[in-house]
Order: structure tokens, then C-alpha cells, then sequence
């Protein structure tokens, strides 16, 4: 689908980070590995470049697999030699620790993607099997109210955060309510059998209008056979635990 990328694209696209926004700034006389890449392994970074559109990642047959590492290692062996000079080291500090979490962050996105190819083949593979407790019943808790006011909202500290989660800033909100928890499997499985995905007073316009477009009856992954409801996850097929909280 065109929001998943193809795990190569990821592995370039975190080395393009650090060469973009480290190597060429940190290093004097800096030539691009290959010039092409910036195109190619831009993701939204409009101030870096043009970039090839989305949809259109998993269609990039070249770079190969294995040239896509020999890049990678390429950055990873320049960036070592970054990490030996301290006065740069510190002066790019703040960009590092972004393009870690970073590539944190794409570590997650490779196993969402990888997860939803799998789930697209009729032999539901398994990508990894793990033994995974049962968990346990979770008792039912009050929902919290929180009166009208004006409330910080936003980053407050000294350790990393994403630009997206700041400025703090002061915002008046009406009296509201939230649950001590997160929503249950079972909870939500009430809402499906209970017609959820029929009725569009529980949806905002464009979801209603995705849910009939898309003809969704239960979220992605949920499937129904024989009356009973079980999930696709990355270590295959398993019967839905009531107890877990509800997850792509």
C-alpha cells in the first residue's frame, strides 16, 4: 500500500540522515557518497530537497539490497570518524541524539510494514515466533474528570523531546474526562458486535466516510472465521486476548 516503504528504503533513508545533516555540515570538502540518494531517501525534509514521492518507494528496484549497505556502512564508517574529534561531536550533539531517536523510530516503522506485506499473503506467514504470555485480567477503574481550566500543555524538562511536542503553552479546555487506562481488546470487541462500524453517530464525517469506502467492520489485522475473532501479528495468526489493549 503507499504507506509502507520497503525495508531497504528505510536502512538508506536513516544513513541519508546522518550524512545530510551531519557529514556535509561537520566535514570540510564533504562529496556525497551518491548524489542520487538525496532524491531518492529524502523522506518530508522540504528544507534538505526535493524527494521522490511516497506511494512510489516500493517501485525503487536500485539501489540493490546490498548496495543499500555498502552505503550505510560507508556512513557508519565516516561517522565513526566524527565521533573521534570531540569539538564536533558536541557541536553536533543535539542532531546525533535526534537521528538516533530517529532511527528509532524507523525500527518501528520497518516491523509495522513488514507486518502489513505479511498480512497481505494468503499463507499468513510468521516473521518471528515468540512465546507470548497470557496476560492478566485487568479490574474495571472510574474514569477521571479534570474541571474546565486553563492548562500547560506541551514538553516540560531537560531531557529529548520531539519539536511536535513543544512549546509549552497555556490552553483553556472545558471540563473533560479520561480513563485511567487503555481501551481494552474486549472493550472494543463490545463496540464491533454492538454495530460500531454501522452507525456513523459514533464517527466524525471522514471516518465515516472511510469506514464505508473501505467497507471496514473491525480494525486492521481483526479477522472473524467460524464466529470466533482472531488476529494477525508478526508471529502469525492468534486468538484475540480480551485483556490486551487494543493495537495495530
Amino acid at each position: 500500500m503507499p504507506e509502507v516503504s520497503p525495508t531497504k528504503w528505510h536502512l538508506a533513508h536513516t544513513s541519508w540522515f546522518f550524512e545530510t545533516f551531519i557529514l556535509k555540515e561537520a566535514l570540510p570538502d564533504y562529496a556525497p557518497i551518491h548524489p542520487q540518494y538525496a532524491y531518492l531517501f529524502n523522506s518530508y525534509y522540504n528544507a534538505a530537497g526535493k524527494m521522490h514521492c511516497r506511494p512510489k518507494r516500493g517501485l525503487i528496484s536500485r539501489p540493490t539490497l546490498r548496495e543499500t549497505l555498502e552505503y550505510r556502512q560507508q556512513v557508519d564508517g565516516l561517522m565513526d570518524a566524527v565521533f573521534e574529534k570531540a569539538g564536533i561531536v558536541e557541536k553536533f550533539a543535539p542532531i546525533v541524539l535526534l537521528g538516533l531517536h530517529h532511527e528509532q523510530q524507523h525500527q518501528e516503522l520497518m516491523l509495522a510494514d513488514i507486518k502489513h506485506v505479511f498480512s497481505e499473503n494468503p499463507l499468513r506467514p510468521v516473521f518471528r515466533k515468540r512465546s507470548r504470555p497470557k496476560s492478566a485480567p485487568v479490574s474495571p477503574m472510574p474514569w477521571l474528570t479534570f474541571p474546565a481550566g486553563v492548562y500547560q500543555i506541551g514538553y516540560e524538562g531537560d531531557g529529548f523531546h520531539f519539536d511536535n511536542e513543544g512549546p509549552r503553552h497555556r490552553q483553556f479546555i472545558e471540563t473533560f474526562q479520561l480513563a485511567p487506562c487503555l481501551v481494552k481488546i474486549g472493550e472494543y470487541l463490545e463496540f464491533v458486535e454492538d454495530g460500531g462500524y454501522r452507525r456513523p453517530e459514533f464517527w466524525l464525517s471522514l471516518g465515516w466516510y472511510t469506514v464505508n469506502e473501505q467497507r471496514w467492520e473491525a480494525p486492521l489485522y481483526w479477522e472473524k472465521r467460524d464466529g470466533n475473532w482472531s488476529v494477525f501479528t508478526l508471529g502469525g495468526m492468534r486468538e484475540l486476548d480480551k485483556n490486551e489493549p487494543v493495537a495495530m
